[in-house]
């Protein structure tokens, strides 16, 4: 097959990209729980989760986010910043992703005299109340924005907030009250309606009741639909029952009846610090029926907190009835810390609790099935390493290697991810099988591991564990074969270690991981080895080191032993990649000396050498080639980039430009469609071959372009002006028109045609300008110039200025020098320059006329010459003055 013959992949697409999506601060969700507002730095983003795309971003004012929310009517959010201002947006109507940040409809630039760390908005969407560090709660029209309310009185920081408004039956009115709780740890209730009775009369608002109960910090409250329950948990680790509803008289002091109320109806032990609770509305299963009701053998409510488990409870009996995640027992304080759950919120449309973790993690639990069904990572900190996981086209999974000890898988269609643990210190390389189904990691703690499908949370489980390198594990790579037989890992120990994973159960159901055998140990380089592959087929494998060296190695199929086969040498530093071509005896490897070279695997010598990046090559593969040998190379590198090389021409056809770091992960998809990259800058991008649709636009755009050439001819030929100046115009073909400008002949009309004067009178505003850039251009040329001044004349003449001033209106000035003022400044120096030029024309007009008379008078006869000595000298015919 000749190269001519050979599709090339030359343009790629940006499909989607992993970036981060929670780094700390609040979260919230629509109520039809489809969209997810969280915060990434100082912004607020909104997320499509069914699709997993990156809707818009809320333009904030560079200060840290404490406090938001959304809406129940999804139609604003109310973002408070560490700067105490209020900022109110808009949400979006549609999940067509917004390019540029969302700006406010209101700022409200002091809304506290304090950062407010907690906020909620009223059923109705009509009102916000927001809580402050100094004890202040304001209630606010978020329509108007002011506030109706200022609730002072708590002892320090405002800790939880709850609305209650419920139905009321009849004529009755019904009453809106607020609950708030502080670090003084009293829960108060505040009547609104009442409030601002006070507030008018001038009087201070009194709460209507304050609860006492919990001896830490409140921080979460819920109240029923009917306003009946109150629950509320704290860092006491305790969940406290209140009957709104009830009233209690008791004997005070001084032997008086005293009437209490609400009524502590039970005391719930959680033996954990509460940071979020909620009643549970809607029901979950046949077997355990959770409704809001004034019955309180009903009720339900959710609790959740350091232990990192959400519980969900019967609140008359203080049992639980089903748990969320695994309670693990003996773990490092710094594990314990960031399993802990910071905040959850019940999403009744969809039947789920979210909850957001410390590790920056937010999951999505089923409450009908009690599944957790979705994992968003919030950040992944820099990404080391990736590999596709799955049989199908495109693949179902990637996994990540991202700077920590827990392996990421994701699915290549969401934003859903799994965490995979075992390891004890950072996973440093990853690598698939060829089937998709085995994956393996090699981590600092010296160790590898392989992971399997498993029916478990995760849905993958480590199945095998091979220890016994002295130092970490920097490459891992199993036999290129379907059903491996051996894994390899090279390390920081400078060895290269064969293990038998041929026992692996099959079915991949073992509770207990297998301790793989090391088969052969190799000292395989005199530095770290950084990279490892195997041929197709399995019978060659591939190393690379800090050494400069690239080396081949024969597998014994049998014993899995290594025997040395040849030395690639020629990188001035260290080799950072290494891998076969899948259709050739040809290796690839990618330097620290920024250069990507190709080795003969026949002699070993260096056959081509790629340069073009501006930092090291950190990462090589190659894209295709498995039927025809004829490959290309995709290379990423520490300039942030990814090039795609032809390796015939030793030219980069292609340059992939979406990361802001270095680039240390790459990976191709098995139907070579699919590049996934990932980078120091925290983001994974996924890239598609979109090389048959560009060819195909651009053959569309040429047939396009054919077929309105023809009807340009066609129309000339009929006369049909308008059509014609309309489809030169919409080609961009400025010669065309000159010609068609130039063939007017005639005294009819500015132009010489009345048919086209009416044109220029009506063209559209984006063609007027198209037309006015081009005789700014023919207005530069001597040959043109008078071509220029007829149109130009023309269209003054015919349209007012008023009309031209407005036809640039609105329109997007997509060149430098569109502008009307632009081009102005460029026609009237050439103008006046044409008009200069002609009027020398018509003074030297006036000799030429003068010399014809005399010429016809006889002038130049011999009387009037005059000699002196060899020179001849003739009479001037103007007489000069003076």
């Amino acid at each position: 097959m000749s190269n001519q013959a050979i599709k090339r992949k030359t343009a790629f697409k940006k499909a989607r990209a992993i970036a981060p999506l929670y780094t700390g601060g609040p979260v919230t969700a629509t109520q039809n729980g489809l969209w997810l507002v969280t915060c990434v730095g100082e912004q607020a983003v909104l997320t499509d989760l069914e699709h997993g795309i990156e809707i818009c971003r809320f333009a904030g004012d560079t200060e840290t986010i404490t406090a938001l929310c959304a809406t129940p009517s999804g139609k604003h959010l109310l973002v408070f910043t560490s700067s105490m201002a209020l900022r109110v947006y808009e949400m979006p109507v549609s999940s067509t992703p917004i390019p540029t940040p969302v700006p406010p409809v209101r700022v409200i630039s002091r809304a506290h005299d304090a950062p407010v760390h907690v906020c909620k908005a009223d059923p109705t969407s009509t009102y916000l109340a927001s809580g402050a560090a100094d004890g202040t709660v304001k209630v606010w029209d978020i329509a108007r924005g002011f506030p109706t309310h200022v609730l002072r009185g708590h002892g320090g920081v405002v800790s939880a907030l709850a609305w209650s408004y419920p139905r009321t039956a009849g004529l009755e009115t019904r009453k809106m009250r607020l609950f708030t709780a502080s670090i003084d740890t009293r829960i108060r209730v505040w009547d609104l309606t009442q409030g601002a009775e006070q507030a008018r009369a001038g009087k201070q608002v009194k709460p209507e009741a304050v609860l006492e109960g919990h001896v830490s910090v409140p921080r979460g409250l819920d109240i029923t639909e009917d306003g009946r329950w109150l629950i509320s948990g704290g860092r006491d680790q305790v969940v406290l029952v209140w009957d709104m509803a009830e009233k209690k008289h008791k004997k005070s002091v001084k032997g008086k009846d005293k009437e209490t109320w609400p009524v502590l109806m039970n005391t719930i032990t959680a033996l954990e610090r509460v940071e979020a609770v909620g009643i549970l509305r809607g029901d979950v299963g046949e077997e355990n029926t959770i409704e809001s009701s004034s019955q309180h053998e009903h009720l339900r409510f959710f609790t959740a907190g350091e232990k990192g488990v959400v519980r969900i409870w019967d609140g008359r009996t203080g049992h639980v009835i089903r748990a969320f995640g695994e309670e693990r027992d003996a773990l490092p304080e710094d594990q314990e810390e960031q399993r802990q759950i910071l905040d959850a919120f019940l999403v009744p449309s969809i039947s789920s609790i979210v909850s957001i973790h410390a590790d920056q993690n937010i999951l999505f639990h089923s409450l009908s099935d009690g599944t957790l069904y979705r994992q968003l990572i919030g950040f992944n900190d820099e990404i080391i390493d990736a590999a596709f996981l799955g049989s199908g086209s495109p693949p179902e999974h990637v996994a990540l290697a991202t700077n920590s000890s827990l392996v990421r898988v994701y699915s290549t269609q969401s934003f859903d991810a799994r965490l995979l643990a075992g390891h004890r210190d950072i996973v440093l390389s990853l690598a698939a099988s060829s089937s998709g189904k085995l994956l393996a990691s090699g981590a600092k703690d010296n160790s590898a591991r392989i992971w399997g499908p498993q029916e478990t949370e995760s849905g993958w489980g480590c199945v095998a564990i091979c220890e016994g390198h002295a130092e970490s594990i920097g490459a891992v790579v199993f036999e290129r074969e379907d059903t491996p037989r051996y894994l390899f890992t090279g390390s920081q120990d400078r060895t290269i270690k064969a293990w038998d994973i041929s026992t692996l159960p099959g079915g991949v159901e073992e509770p207990t991981p297998v301790r793989c055998k090391s088969i052969s140990t190799t000292r395989a380089h005199e530095k770290d080895i950084n990279a490892l592959d195997s041929s197709p087929g399995g019978a060659l494998l591939a190393s690379g080191s800090q050494d400069k060296t690239a080396k081949i190695w024969a597998v014994d199929r049998s014993h899995g032993t290594l025997k040395l086969l040849g030395v690639c040498k020629g990188h001035k530093r260290g080799v950072w990649s290494v891998r076969f071509a899948r259709g050739t005896r040809i290796l690839a490897t990618g330097s620290g000396d920024r250069t990507v070279r190709l080795w003969r695997l026949d002699d070993y010598s260096c056959l081509k050498v790629f340069e073009g990046h501006a930092n090291s090559v950190l990462r090589v593969d190659w894209l295709g080639g498995e039927k025809d040998g004829q490959g290309q190379v995709v290379s990423a590198s520490a300039d942030g980039l990814l090039k795609v090389w032809d390796p015939h021409t030793e030219e980069c056809i292609a340059t992939l430009d979406g990361h802001e770091d270095k680039v240390w992960a790459l990976t191709i998809s098995r139907d070579n469609k699919t590049i996934v990259s990932g980078a120091a800058d925290s983001v994974v991008t996924f890239w598609e071959d979109c090389t048959e649709e560009q060819d195909a636009a651009r053959e569309s755009a040429r047939t396009e372009l054919v077929l309105k050439e023809q009807d340009f001819l066609n129309y000339m030929a009929l006369q049909d002006y308008r059509r014609a100046i309309e489809v030169a115009l919409s080609l961009g073909h400025p010669g065309r028109l000159l010609q068609l400008f130039k063939g007017l002949e005639g005294d009819s009309g500015v132009t010489g045609s009345v048919d086209v004067d009416k044109v220029l009178q009506t063209l559209a505003p984006v063609d007027l300008i198209r037309l006015l850039r081009y005789v700014r251009d023919w207005n530069t040329r001597i040959s043109s110039a008078a071509i220029a001044q007829r149109v130009l004349h023309a269209i003054v003449k015919l349209r007012a200025a008023d009309e031209i001033t407005r036809a640039f209106e609105g329109i997007a000035v997509s060149e430098e020098g569109a502008g009307l003022h632009d081009i102005l400044e460029a026609l009237i120096p050439y103008t006046e320059r044409h008009l200069a030029r002609m009027e020398r024309l018509v003074q030297e007009s006036y000799v030429v006329d003068y010399v014809l008379r005399e010429m016809d008078d006889g002038l130049g006869d011999e009387d009037g010459e005059a000699t002196d000595g060899d020179n001849t000298y003739v009479r001037p015919l103007v007489e000069v003055p003076g």
